[in-house]
């Protein structure tokens, strides 16, 4: 018995020495990235032919860059309900840019069953997570949230963000957005990829000059110089989503830090969080079930997509000026990414 506890012991030991030094090695790919060993192709498939919920129109009124959290291996691997989400979005608003094959865990957008080195691990694993058993899946999770700590770190944050809002860009390119046309940009992020969805936009809105506004869908984000620089913030939240509540561990997020983004954010503001009522994080119950149906008459998921198509009208009857970067919020990071460079 004694025998047995202490092997437990020792590989649970094992596990955690494991993920702390995997954690410790994590930024080492940004770092990588930054110092140009990857090069500067970011990886994409192209637009989907006949998508329903992304597709390059013409003539839009906006575009929205939608982000899953860390449940994601690769730009496509979105799950029923966030796809049916955003078909009723699509539907609702034919002139809405709906880009959602992004892949915002990557500095390149490479997923992660395209890596050239642990490729057969992730694509093992994320087999484990469709088909069961449900627990090695999870190796993709914890992986995920690694970056999303890198996202939010003041030391590594700024070059992983500035990767990231390059990806964004190149979608945006890839969905035909018209930089003098200004059309206005939602970069919207659900669950864990909250941080993700915040932390480029200080970038993404110095290069295009138009105006760039988040959502978190029940997000889980820091305290960051992007919620400064953002023409607006939209937090939803719901009264029995407990996961959001993790971006409180961030200490700018705490009343008590009153000079940091979030806070200096909400007085001037910039900020609006939007109750959703009754509503979990995500399953049965959540923000994106199809069938609970409230007092209403409406899903939770058709509510959600209300609230969203509320908050893109609201700006594209009354477009807010783009409001300029504050001086002290410019990261010394910050350059021109390759699609916007001026030709020699």
């Amino acid at each position: 018995m004694l025998q047995s506890l202490a092997d437990l012991l020792t590989y649970l030991g094992l596990i955690v020495i494991g993920i702390f030094v995997w954690a410790a090695l994590s930024p080492f790919e940004v770092m990588g990235w930054w110092a140009g060993w990857f090069g500067d192709k970011i990886y994409d498939g192209g637009v989907a032919p006949g998508h329903e919920a992304r597709a390059a129109h013409s003539n839009p009124d906006a575009y929205l860059i939608f982000m899953s959290g860390v449940g994601k291996a690769t730009g496509e691997t979105l799950s029923y309900r966030e796809q049916e989400f955003l078909r009723r979005l699509g539907a609702a608003m034919p002139r809405l840019v709906i880009i959602d094959d992004l892949f915002p865990y990557s500095v390149n957008n490479l997923p992660l069953t395209g890596q050239p080195f642990f490729a057969r691990l992730w694509r093992w694993a994320l087999q484990r997570k469709l088909h069961g058993p449900k627990l090695a899946g999870y190796l993709i999770n914890l992986r995920n949230i690694w970056q999303i700590m890198i996202s939010a770190d003041r030391r590594y944050g700024p070059m992983y963000n500035q990767a990231l809002a390059d990806v964004m860009l190149h979608g945006l390119l890839r969905y035909h957005y018209d930089l003098a046309a200004h059309k206005p940009v939602f970069v919207m992020g659900y669950s864990g990829a909250g941080q993700l969805a915040v932390g480029p936009v200080i970038y993404l809105k110095e290069w295009l000059q138009s105006p760039v506004y988040i959502v978190s869908l029940g997000g889980v984000f820091a305290s960051d110089p992007s919620l400064m620089a953002a023409d607006h913030v939209y937090h939803l939240q719901g009264k029995r989503d407990r996961v959001h509540r993790y971006g409180y561990l961030a200490p700018g997020r705490w009343p008590m830090s009153v000079a940091s983004d979030w806070n200096r954010a909400k007085r001037q503001g910039r900020v609006t969080e939007v109750d959703m009522g009754d509503v979990g994080h995500t399953g049965r119950g959540g923000y994106l079930d199809h069938k609970r149906i409230g007092v209403d008459g409406i899903s939770d998921m058709d509510r959600t997509v209300q609230v969203l198509q509320g908050i893109i009208e609201r700006h594209l009857e009354a477009p807010a000026p783009a409001l300029p970067l504050p001086a002290h919020s410019a990261s010394p990071l910050l350059s021109l990414p390759p699609e916007m460079m001026p030709p020699a």
